[in-house]
């Protein structure tokens, strides 16, 4: 498998999220599949269909800069975040400068791919997600600007309800500015994307490369639900598994189904094969996620190197469970365990989290050279 294993630079304090003027894609398109593969594809008059959109009403460009304050509930849940223009034009040199922290690596290819695409857009066409613990000053602020009636409400074709205020008063924009210089946060969603932002400004420096679009949401006001993203390793049987997991020192018991699946729990993952269970419990430090142990232990120890797919449903998972292809159930990683990981310097593997739930595309997109 070819496995992510580039860290993207980290961004510098402040963190700044700058006003921009947003171009909105009509409700009826919003959510809607078809825009969003013509939003992926690196065509070379994307461009020029985005203005085109806009003549025909089938999108929107707002009348003046904001930051946004942005709220969309999916699935039941609510999620609430400023959206602006994040600045990534300085670097840390050092951990308590950095403002950014990715939890994972990036595929070169992969990133440089989004860059070109963004660039013939000139376009960052849907904001990465970030996390973090925001003051008790910041939330307040943020309360203070949904107070009015929001600009935009309105529920897109994958049945998200949008609620969005701008924020453009000058000392409401400078007191969020300077709640947010001193805060970090997690990227928790758009690790290439995040490295497309930063392969683009030092390509162009001192242009508005300089910023690329970011969601900052703080996880205790509206947080995301955070899931496991559970494993199928084919090529690998379950004795093997079982044998490699028994010489790493792991406790390992073999247990009907049910009894496998309720052990599943912080140190515990369940391996199946579809027919027979067993609980997996690894020996080893309390700080480290059992996701670090499956990928740095267990699967490094194989014989043969598995082909590693990767599953956001359980039922997924073991419904592609089998003799030769044994799945690999995970627990919930805990925020504050994913934020401890990243800040002693380690990076979890490639697709150990998923954060939910994600905007629809076209909500908010930021044209980059706004004429």
């Amino acid at each position: 498998m070819d496995f992510a294993t580039v860290v993207p630079p980290y961004v510098a304090k402040p963190l700044q999220l700058r006003p921009f003027r947003a171009v909105m894609l009509a409700p009826r398109s919003v959510g809607d599949p078809a825009s969003a593969r013509t939003l992926s594809r690196p065509y070379r008059d994307d461009a020029d269909r985005l203005a085109e959109w806009i003549s025909s009403g089938r999108a929107s460009r707002d009348e003046a800069p904001a930051l946004y304050l942005h709220e969309y509930t999916a699935g039941g849940l609510t999620v609430r975040g400023l959206v602006g223009a994040l600045d990534v034009a300085r670097r840390a040199h050092d951990a308590p400068s950095r403002a950014v922290w990715p939890h994972e690596a990036v595929h070169p290819e992969q990133a440089a791919e989004l860059a070109t695409r963004m660039q013939r857009l000139d376009l960052n066409p849907a904001p990465i997600l970030l996390v973090h613990d925001g003051s008790d000053a910041l939330r307040t602020l943020v309360a203070d600007a949904a107070q009015p009636s929001p600009a935009w409400t309105y529920v897109d074709r994958a049945d998200q309800r949008h609620r969005i205020w701008t924020i453009r008063d000058p000392h409401l924009l400078h007191a969020i500015e300077a709640e947010l210089a001193t805060s970090h946060c997690l990227l928790a969603d758009g690790h290439h994307r995040y490295a497309a932002y930063l392969a683009l400004q030092e390509r162009h420096p001192g242009t508005p490369w300089d910023c690329g679009l970011a969601m900052l949401v703080d996880q205790r006001d509206t947080p995301l639900f955070l899931g496991a993203i559970h494993r199928t390793l084919a090529g690998a049987g379950l004795g093997v598994l079982e044998q490699v997991a028994r010489a790493q020192g792991a406790q390992v018991d073999v247990l009907p189904r049910h009894a496998a699946l309720s052990a599943l729990d912080t140190q515990t993952a369940v391996a199946t094969d579809g027919s027979t269970w067993m609980s997996i419990r690894p020996m080893h430090r309390p700080d480290r996620a059992i996701v670090e142990w499956l990928h740095h232990d267990l699967v490094s120890g194989l014989p043969e190197a598995p082909t590693i797919a990767h599953h956001h449903h359980v039922e997924d998972a073991l419904g592609a469970a089998g003799p030769a292809n044994p799945a690999v159930l995970l627990p919930s990683p805990a925020f504050g365990d994913v934020r401890a990981i990243v800040e002693t310097g380690r990076l979890l593997p490639e697709k150990a989290t998923s954060f939910q739930p994600k905007p629809s595309v076209g909500v908010l997109m930021r044209p980059v050279h706004d004429g």
